[in-house]
């Protein structure tokens, strides 16, 4: 099985930048596609950014296109989200996910990390 663990989430102002980290084992880390979800207090888990197993693909949210970048750093098992221009609306607590096929769906990724808090303050 895989275990995913994020980090890189905190406490900002609006404009900043920040980058998430999501460490993966199990050696399978390339086999995978990956995404990134995020839930506010109140609301459904939703979609943010993926990336294919090659990780020449990729996919965003309308909400964060052209700001969020998602990559994939294999020879660390790693894969990443660059987070531009913050805004108060992306504080939530974001979640990264794997699955052999993945998708934009949260019922299309079979692992989960647990999650960090990303505040963004105006």
């Amino acid at each position: 099985q895989v275990q995913l663990v994020e980090s890189g989430g905190g406490l900002v102002q609006a404009g900043a930048s920040l980058t998430l980290s999501c460490a993966a084992s199990g050696r399978t880390f390339r086999s995978y596609a990956m995404g990134w979800f995020r839930q506010a207090p109140g609301k459904e888990r939703e979609f943010v950014a993926r990336i294919s197993r090659s990780g020449d693909s990729t996919d965003y949210a309308d909400s964060v296109k052209g700001r969020f970048t998602i990559s994939r750093g294999n020879a660390k098992n790693t894969v990443y989200l660059r987070m531009n221009s913050l805004k108060p609306e992306d504080t939530a607590i974001y979640y990264c996910a794997a699955d052999w096929v993945g998708g934009a769906s949260t019922q299309q990724y079979t692992y989960w990390g647990q999650g960090t808090q990303v505040t963004v303050s105006s």
